[in-house]
């Protein structure tokens, strides 16, 4: 029993973990972080550029089954927060590879994206498709592949339907708020997104049309077609001009790239959409 006791009743001192400071967000682990937000980094990095994707199908309210590759907004929407609040972020890019999704949580986070002070940039790699279209469209500027989609369609609902005139203007109303969302921060008409919206025959058994990168860009869906190197050198150019129009001084943490020439497949990589022109260079 003695020497039991002898074993159990040690004198060595254990180190207590170490606590983050008052004010500092603790650190995930790198294998912690990629599994439950699908990265590893978050704001706070010594990086001044945030990178966001949302990648899969984008999960709203309702569960979904768990072999689809989703993206859980009550994940972004914190990050968004979080990397607006932190002052070593200059600027976000947001990476779309997306099928789309529920309706109300896409709108929630293109909005998010759209109220930030801090330049944005996107880039549609893969599809950006159905709700995944405001998203792409919200930012400071936008890029998309040459191989990229975006399915433009209707509001479409699963599940129990209940045929009244007041579900249908319900759906109406959701729509509008789709399109004018996507009007108001692109240089397409709303003509034109209509016109996409419900053309016939261009999808399986539906309507809607799925739009190309170069066409994208001709819509006026889109600023560029790019990837990811044009969208850093972009978003480094807008974020040099916000130091320059604020006055700041000293050496940026990225070297800012000059404009870059026009894009053979649409407009000019240099020339933003009407909503944010105030924030590139002139």
């Amino acid at each position: 029993m003695e020497h039991y006791s002898n074993i159990f009743s040690s004198n060595e001192e254990t180190e207590a973990p170490e606590q983050p400071e008052v004010g500092q967000r603790p650190a995930l682990p790198a294998m912690e972080a990629l599994q439950q937000l699908g990265q590893t980094s978050m704001p706070g990095s010594e990086s001044n550029i945030f990178c966001m994707t949302i990648i899969g199908q984008i999960e709203g309210h309702l569960i979904l089954p768990p072999q689809n590759k989703t993206t859980k907004y009550e994940h972004i929407i914190p990050q968004l927060v979080a990397a607006e609040q932190n002052p070593r972020i200059e600027g976000l890019m947001i990476l779309l590879n997306t099928v789309g999704g529920d309706v109300e949580a896409g709108l929630a986070i293109a909005e998010m994206i759209a109220s930030m002070s801090k330049p944005t940039v996107t880039i549609v790699i893969g599809g950006g498709h159905s709700i995944g279209v405001p998203i792409a469209v919200s930012s400071t500027y936008s890029y998309i592949a040459e191989s990229a989609t975006m399915t433009i369609h209707p509001i479409r609902m699963s599940g129990l339907v209940i045929g009244v005139p007041q579900t249908f203007e319900y759906m109406e109303k959701m729509q509008e708020r789709v399109v004018r969302f996507v009007v108001s921060h692109s240089r397409i008409t709303e003509e034109r997104f209509k016109e996409l919206m419900f053309k016939t025959g261009e999808l399986n058994r539906d309507i809607g049309t799925a739009v190309g990168g170069a066409d994208a860009v001709k819509y006026g869906l889109m600023d560029a077609v790019g990837g990811i190197g044009e969208a850093l050198k972009q978003l480094n150019t807008i974020i040099e001009a916000r130091r320059q129009q604020n006055g700041m001084t000293g050496t940026p943490q990225q070297t800012p790239y000059a404009s870059f020439p026009p894009n053979p497949t649409g407009n000019p990589t240099g020339t933003p959409s009407s909503e944010h022109s105030k924030e590139l260079p002139q």
